[in-house]
């Protein structure tokens, strides 16, 4: 199994379709066995989507997401863990042991109109992205 946080700073980045890079895991019997950065290339959401099922990737924890990069993640067969924020080893280890508090509706809310999230609209992403929860 291999598990991907979008990550900064060692803490979960929250906003998917920004991230420059994920923190990876490779996971056997329930443990982690090694980790290692793996950068975005600057790939916008859909791109990003494609780089993680390329890369062998089955599960993604994240903090803001759009609509539009849930469903790319779906067709790619990505399990979704959005609305996760803190430590990316932590959020990790809580996975791996069913306790990972997640919102499987986090949704980042300048999304919500269905904009095509090709963020050329110039707004800026912000504290809309994060969960207020």
């Amino acid at each position: 199994m291999k598990i991907a946080v979008t990550y900064e700073n060692g803490q979960v980045f929250q906003h998917f379709g920004h991230t420059e890079t994920f923190n990876v895991y490779d996971v056997e019997n329930g443990k982690i066995q090694s980790s290692a950065i793996l950068g975005s290339n600057g790939s916008g959401h859909s791109a990003l989507a494609g780089m993680l099922q390329n890369n062998l990737i089955d599960t993604l924890i994240c903090g803001g997401i759009g609509g539009g990069a849930k469903q790319a993640l779906a067709r790619a067969g990505v399990n979704l863990y959005g609305g996760v924020s803190g430590d990316a080893d932590r959020a990790v280890e809580a996975l791996l042991e069913n306790r990972l508090a997640f919102n499987p509706d986090e949704e980042c809310s300048h999304h919500a109109g269905g904009h095509d999230c090709a963020h050329g609209d110039g707004h800026s992403c912000g504290e809309d992205c994060h969960s207020h929860n």
